[in-house]
């Protein structure tokens, strides 16, 4: 297990210290001090900037084939390189189950031979030309310096998925992780070496480095991932700037069982959907609407899979470790209890684990007979807790569905080809899973509708969002056009003007 460490920030392949202030780094199941974690100085954070805008400019320059080269190095160097320590990093400061920290990690490298590749085709338009003699077509460039403010709970993954968009576009990338997750990050951010220095940062600290990023005139684009009110802000100073801003922020995901659903599938996907990582994911499953014919046999097998699911230190074997802190299973605790107060049933969970008092762990919650006047329906709650409305027909299950604020993802299972079309044409949501939640796809966009956030990460678009379209007029030949200053007398109305061609 590796020592605590202090955090510093990283400029390419030089490590520096920090003179900014130091905080403890708490780790969530046993609360046991990590290491310590420092805030970047003002200082620290413009000197940095200027040397990511200096390696920018070179990086612009470099062909599509070089570029792609220098990522798939970097591709291949994450592939050799033993990231066991930074997943047990990670697991001990926010609280992640070690397989899905060396999960997260080994999803990274894909993701930059994806965007190498990409990159290399331009996608530039050639368009039928509105005058003889000209090539008339659209290119695109890269924007500067992208800020890439992340979250705890895919703190590398999420990270590498804009990053790699970002640099195979021809930016720098300034990251500024999150206070929960700095260690492992920068722990990971040694791989960068691989890139001409300078080209790639990280800065960690808290919200006031996040703004202060955001504002800069050194920096051109913005990617963010976290929680709606703290994305609005982003996207709105962004704004303020003319900066384009990708903003994942967070959801309430719904999942329907229809009455064709095979129960036991379900049950299985569900338990996945709503507990997976604690229920820490954007695209967790929070609200379950399973039509009546099924109901009660889709909760007994749900709650069956629930209390299969092990309680523990993600470094031991467990599906459910602690949430990050204890705000978060404040959060949980009181959605839960505002539940309860208004008429839901605990079918399981709805409780601190008695053998784990120490962490913050909170079990698997099953309530059934939930409706909309209880907060857990309007509220993401990011636990593991799942909020089970009884709808009459798959229709009143669209209809519950998309009677969210959120538009993140939505789940559904069904045997029923017509509902399965149904599904994907008429819910509200960026993402829709039949038979299969949460899966992503390096090829396809990531984002969500509503207030789940605006603009995409991966595919095409993702790529599109770091850099700018440019259209050239250019004519091989240089000759005098007839509609240039100064006109003919015979345009003007007062000697008879013709109609213009």
């Amino acid at each position: 297990m590796p020592d605590p460490l202090t955090a510093s920030y990283f400029v390419s392949s030089d490590i520096r210290a920090s003179e900014g202030e130091t905080y403890d780094v708490i780790d969530p199941a046993t609360l046991c001090l990590v290491g310590q974690r420092a805030e970047v100085t003002p200082a620290e954070l413009q000197s940095t900037l200027g040397t990511v805008t200096a390696a920018q400019a070179l990086w612009k320059q470099v062909d599509a084939k070089t570029r792609a080269q220098r990522l798939h190095a970097l591709a291949h160097r994450i592939e050799t390189t033993d990231l066991t320590d930074c997943a047990i990093l990670m697991s001990r400061e926010m609280g992640k189950p070690y397989p899905e920290a060396i999960g997260e990690l080994a999803n990274c490298a894909p993701i930059f031979r994806y965007y190498a590749e990409m990159a290399r085709d331009d996608a530039g338009k050639i368009a039928g030309t509105t005058q003889t003699g000209s090539l008339q077509f659209a290119r695109y460039e890269p924007l500067g310096v992208s800020v890439h403010i992340m979250p705890f709970n895919f703190p590398v993954l999420l990270m590498c998925w804009t990053v790699a968009a970002s640099l195979a576009a021809g930016n720098g990338c300034v990251v500024k992780p999150a206070e929960a997750a700095t260690l492992s990050t920068l722990e990971f951010m040694k791989v960068f070496a691989e890139l001409p220095d300078g080209l790639v940062a990280c800065l960690p600290g808290g919200a006031d480095i996040g703004r202060a990023l955001v504002d800069s005139p050194l920096t051109h684009a913005v990617a963010f991932t976290g929680s709606v009110a703290a994305g609005q802000a982003v996207a709105t100073a962004a704004a303020a700037r003319m900066k384009p801003a990708v903003i994942e922020a967070g959801g309430s995901d719904p999942m329907i069982i229809s009455s064709h659903a095979p129960v036991d599938v379900a049950a299985a996907g569900a338990v996945t959907g709503a507990f997976h990582m604690s229920g820490q994911v954007c695209t967790s499953t929070e609200r379950l609407y399973v039509v009546d014919s099924v109901h009660d046999a889709f909760i007994t097998a749900f709650a069956a899979e629930t209390g299969c699911l092990r309680i523990g230190n993600g470094l031991k074997k467990s599906e459910i470790g602690p949430l990050v802190s204890k705000a978060a299973r404040d959060k949980v605790e009181r959605l839960v209890a505002d539940a309860v107060a208004k008429g839901a049933t605990v079918v399981c969970g709805g409780r601190i684990p008695p053998g784990h008092q120490t962490g913050w762990f909170y079990e698997p919650t099953i309530l059934t007979g939930c409706t909309t006047d209880m907060d857990l329906m309007h509220e993401e709650c990011f636990g593991p807790v799942a909020a089970v409305v009884r709808v009459p027909d798959f229709d009143a299950a669209i209809a519950g569905a998309n009677a969210s604020e959120f538009g993140l993802g939505a789940s559904v299972f069904t045997t029923s080809l017509e509902e399965a079309h149904e599904a994907y044409a008429r819910l509200d949501a960026g993402m829709v899973w039949i038979n299969n939640p949460m899966i992503d796809n390096d090829a396809l966009p990531f984002g969500g509708w509503k207030t789940s956030g605006i603009g995409r990460e991966l595919g095409r678009q993702g790529l599109d969002a770091f850099r700018r379209s440019k259209m050239v007029i250019m004519d091989h030949k240089p000759v005098r056009q007839d509609w240039w200053y100064p006109y003919p007398d015979d345009w003007f109305l007062e000697t008879g003007g013709r109609k213009r061609n």
